[in-house]
């Protein structure tokens, strides 16, 4: 069980690590990496995934749902913490309710779990996605018109794919194949430039960083349990919905409070605290999956 853990784990935390090394000598510009990922190599992972017959989407209809219950319910249960400890929740539930389902859930569920996992990994993140660009949104600004989702490549990919799936269109091998392959550059990518955001990490507000580094796992996973019993998973997309749901802060929630400015620096250290703090979370889950039945 530890080498299955570490044979997972350590490849996630060297590459991080190797950005984080990287972004200490160059300053590479993160901001046009990010941009090239989220509009290129993430949308066509996306669409190639989505698009492939092999994996028919009616199989993960449950699992969507019951990540969309794990992040709607994280905000539902973390809403009374907010107000006993007097954190604005536009500040608060966003990054609990939002998770690194990209640069680290993708990642981890693939070298837990195999390629088999792949379709599971990105259902999850697109249900992240839409339900970031929708209620997040509107979260922070209530007047933001949700036209606005059609211009994001991820969900015209998430689209575009489904619509291939649902409808039995099967796509040449060659093509499938070179978007499988320019989709995959976007997994270490995406640990990369985490490991240069883990720079930036600010100490200063290292409270409200701790309290949601322990606070959004443990919303996650709290729902998840009760899930287990009420949906009848396959054991795959069950061991993946529980990392999905131990799953840390998305980075994505720092550059929205950014945009709408709110207090983008708290958010800063809910997001980057709350990523150091996997290193314990994310073992220890993989941990308990291994050790049970689930696979």
């Amino acid at each position: 069980m530890l080498t299955q853990i570490l044979a997972t784990l350590l490849p996630v935390f060297l590459i991080a690590s190797c950005g984080a090394l990287y972004g200490r000598y160059r300053s590479p510009d993160i901001k046009g990496i990010n941009a090239l990922n989220m509009e290129l190599f993430v949308p066509m992972l996306v669409f190639a995934v989505l698009a492939d017959q092999k994996a028919p989407l009616q199989e993960y209809a449950w699992l969507a749902l019951a990540g969309s219950i794990v992040v709607l319910g994280s905000g539902l249960l973390l809403w009374p913490l907010a107000r006993i400890a007097k954190i604005n929740p536009k500040t608060f539930l966003p990054p609990m309710m939002f998770n690194n389902s990209g640069n680290m859930g993708i990642p981890v569920i693939v070298l837990a779990f195999g390629e088999a996992a792949l379709p599971a990994a990105v259902v999850l993140f697109i249900v992240e996605m839409m339900l970031h660009f929708t209620v997040g949104l509107h979260m922070l600004n209530p007047h933001e018109p949700l036209r606005k989702l059609l211009k994001i490549p991820v969900v015209l990919a998430s689209i575009a794919g489904l619509s291939l799936n649902l409808g039995g269109i099967a796509l040449p091998g060659w093509l499938l194949e070179s978007l499988n392959m320019l989709g995959g550059v976007c997994i270490p990518l995406m640990l990369f430039t985490l490991g240069v955001r883990m720079l930036d990490v600010d100490f200063s507000d290292w409270k409200l960083g701790l309290l949601g580094a322990i606070a959004c796992p443990a919303s996650g996973l709290l729902l998840a349990w009760p899930l287990v019993g009420l949906i009848d998973l396959p054991g795959l997309q069950l061991a993946t919905l529980w990392v999905f749901a131990a799953l840390p802060p998305a980075v994505l929630n720092y550059m929205v409070a950014e945009q709408y400015r709110q207090e983008p620096h708290r958010v800063a250290s809910l997001v980057l605290i709350g990523n150091l703090g996997s290193l314990v979370v994310m073992p220890v889950t993989l941990g308990l999956i291994f050790s049970s039945s689930l696979l």
